[in-house]
């Protein structure tokens, strides 16, 4: 998405390429450990501030993952350390950026689909637009950030 776009919108015909379901999982498992690090890191400090800090872990350890994902997708071109790091992309099914809602969705569409033994995420590898149930959710794709070629149009 080299070009400048109005209002957001993608141009008509432009196409992306799909990321593999090898990199999505590489980049996934990048973005695991890094959203544990940081989850540990802000257990570790409330636990130095907060005397019984049992029921704030449990809201941090729930807020934690959403706003990782919120944030590096909305405030980072729809990449994450893992995504960047593989060169693809999360964008919405017009091929815009994803919104705070969008991300947001996402990441608690990660619980989703994980619920039955991962099927969420192993319903990449059968789907025809390599998406897993929680980018059905939201409405997104992951692509390849700097190719443009073919399987979405936006």
């Amino acid at each position: 998405m080299d070009e400048k776009v109005k209002h957001g919108a993608a141009p008509p015909g432009e196409t992306h390429e799909l990321a593999g379901v090898s990199a999505r999982l590489i980049a996934g498992v990048i973005d695991a450990f890094l959203s544990v690090a940081l989850l540990v890191l802000v257990s570790i400090v409330l636990d130095l501030i907060v005397s019984d800090s049992g029921s704030i872990l449990q809201t941090v350890g729930l807020a934690v993952p959403i706003a990782y994902q919120w944030y590096f997708l909305t405030r980072r071109d729809g990449q994450t350390p893992g995504k960047f790091g593989l060169g693809i992309r999360v964008i919405k099914a017009d091929g815009t950026r994803i919104s705070d809602t969008d991300a947001v969705i996402r990441a608690i569409g990660y619980n989703v689909s994980s619920i039955f033994c991962g099927l969420g995420y192993i319903w990449a590898i059968f789907d025809k637009n390599n998406q897993t149930w929680h980018d059905k959710l939201a409405r997104t794709y992951v692509v390849c950030k700097d190719k443009q070629r073919h399987t979405v149009d936006v």
